[in-house]
């Protein structure tokens, strides 16, 4: 089965954090959980991290930004990361 655009930015987003012995979730979303909750939740040297992943020129939905919004004020890092910005992802990481 062939892969979204956005699953491949997953994967490749999965590949910069193991390299980088990130620890990390995805959570699923299901009718039991918390909607436009982040692609990724990571901890990052201590730090909370959250990545929405994007293809393209995708951005993210109203509740996905309200829940970035959340993490920042409660002094968390977020990242929407696509094609065009992971090696920033990366970077950051090291």
């Amino acid at each position: 089965m062939a892969q979204t655009p956005e699953a491949k930015v997953k994967e490749k987003i999965k590949k910069i954090l193991k390299a980088n012995n990130v620890y990390f979730a995805m959570p699923m979303g299901t009718g039991y959980g918390n909607s436009g909750v982040p692609d990724f939740l990571c901890c990052v040297n201590g730090r909370f991290v959250a990545i929405e992943a994007k293809a393209g020129k995708g951005i993210p939905t109203a509740l996905q930004e309200k829940n970035l919004r959340d993490i920042k004020a409660a002094d968390g890092w977020t990242f929407v990361v696509n094609e065009t910005n992971i090696e920033d992802l990366e970077q950051w990481l090291k």
